[in-house]
């Protein structure tokens, strides 16, 4: 036996420097109590309460039920599952432009593609600019990857428009700072619910291209929208912006691990580099089963899905309308997704012993009920993570009920 000292294990200043994934951290502590016999509402992750749809999984089993060997395909992804979305941009958004199945790339989730995407696009110390109010892992993939984040106010509607880029690209000439490199944005947005309407995204694309600012476009939420016409960029910069997006939130298929990128010409041989090295190809099985995913009946109920979420957002509207919670006033949009983003304001956060993310962590001990707190979302520099949190709607309407009677009950003691 040697007696030798143990060897210690070096982490990299990257890893330690980056932040957990708050709603994460939320779902484990809520499993917690789950495990020890607590009914818990879950009202944090943006998971759609259903599976995956019977057509999509009927296909899995199916496939494994075939004497075929589920190995590799092409690190871009089986050539028919990337015809199909090639045909869904122009059945659904009349993508008039050639969309050659070239430029689409079926990744490990869109987290798969945030990485390919920001490691293709971006050198460590570009700046590259995010949402005041916006989905964390932009902020903790992109800082590991060593790049710089430019954190864009948003607008009393709680969108980032071409207006608010405007004024950033502007302070950054006249403070002799970096230029923009990149803006990563999603609309519906993620936790907002804001959307652009198609003239905001429009002026948005021509203002990247005007000042060289790669745009990506996160598009996961397109589909869940109540109302408002969704556009995605590829109708406004066919040629350059990226889109990103996944089969996790209307295709109810978040555990699949798939998703999909619409690249630029000039990324198409970099990022199949950079797939062949990082994960090879995404899982065949999904792709295999996504092959029905626009078939007429999992379109159907698919719908019917889009039809609950509408309903439980209205469940969750109604009763910050009413009773106690008519006190909270300052809600996001909830345009589009399944969220509903609320701002306490200054009269409701006295300490930072009192703030939402107190309030959060009481909330799920107390009533067992699982909301996310803003300081997930929110720029760090300021304190809107302690005054702003997130309730998702993904859970169904029961869920968004009882979420909001006990809400309600715990709010006044509060």
């Amino acid at each position: 036996m040697s007696n030798s000292s143990p060897v210690e294990v070096h982490v990299s200043k990257r890893s330690a420097s980056v932040e957990s994934f708050k709603v994460m951290d939320v779902l484990k502590r809520a499993n917690e109590l789950q495990a020890e016999g607590h009914e818990i509402l879950h009202c944090e992750v943006g998971q759609p309460e259903t599976g995956a749809p019977a057509v999509v999984a009927q296909a899995a089993v199916d496939a494994l039920l075939e004497p075929q060997v589920m190995g590799y395909t092409d690190a871009f992804g089986l050539g028919a599952l990337r015809q199909k979305i090639a045909d869904y941009y122009a059945s659904k958004y009349s993508v008039t432009s050639e969309l050659p199945i070239s430029r689409i790339v079926i990744t490990t989730g869109s987290s798969g593609g945030f990485l390919l995407a920001f490691t293709a696009c971006f050198d460590a110390g570009d700046v590259v600019a995010i949402a005041s109010s916006g989905y964390p892992c932009y902020r903790n993939i992109l800082s590991a990857l060593g790049c710089e984040l430019a954190n864009v106010k948003i607008n009393d509607e709680f969108k980032l428009t071409a207006k608010e880029l405007m004024e950033e690209i502007n302070q950054r000439r006249e403070q002799s700072l970096k230029p923009l490199k990149g803006l990563i944005l999603s609309s519906p947005s993620n936790p907002t619910g804001a959307m652009l309407a198609p003239d905001e995204l429009q002026e948005l694309c021509d203002l990247c291209s005007e000042h060289g600012i790669q745009f990506l476009s996160d598009e996961i939420y397109h589909g869940i929208s109540y109302g408002k016409p969704e556009a995605t960029a590829l109708q406004c910069a066919p040629d350059t912006a990226l889109v990103i997006n996944s089969f996790s939130k209307y295709y109810s298929m978040s555990g699949w691990r798939l998703g999909w990128l619409v690249i630029p010409e000039a990324l198409v041989e970099p990022i199949n580099a950079l797939q062949q090295n990082m994960f090879i190809n995404a899982p065949t099985i999904s792709q295999t089963a996504a092959l029905k995913c626009w078939d007429t009946d999992t379109i159907e109920e698919l719908e019917g899905h889009v039809l609950k979420y509408k309903s439980s957002r209205q469940v969750i509207l109604e009763a910050f309308a009413t009773g106690e919670l008519a006190a909270i006033t300052k809600i996001a949009p909830a345009d589009g997704g399944f969220y509903v983003y609320v701002d306490l304001g200054d009269e409701y956060v006295h300490s930072p012993t009192h703030g939402s993310v107190a309030m959060c962590k009481a909330l799920l001990e107390e009533e067992h009920v699982a909301f996310t707190a803003g300081n997930d979302f929110e720029d760090p520099l300021t304190i809107l993570g302690d005054r702003r949190f997130r309730i998702s709607y993904a859970g169904g309407i029961q869920t968004a009920t009882e979420a909001m009677k006990r809400f309600a009950r715990f709010w006044p003691g509060w």
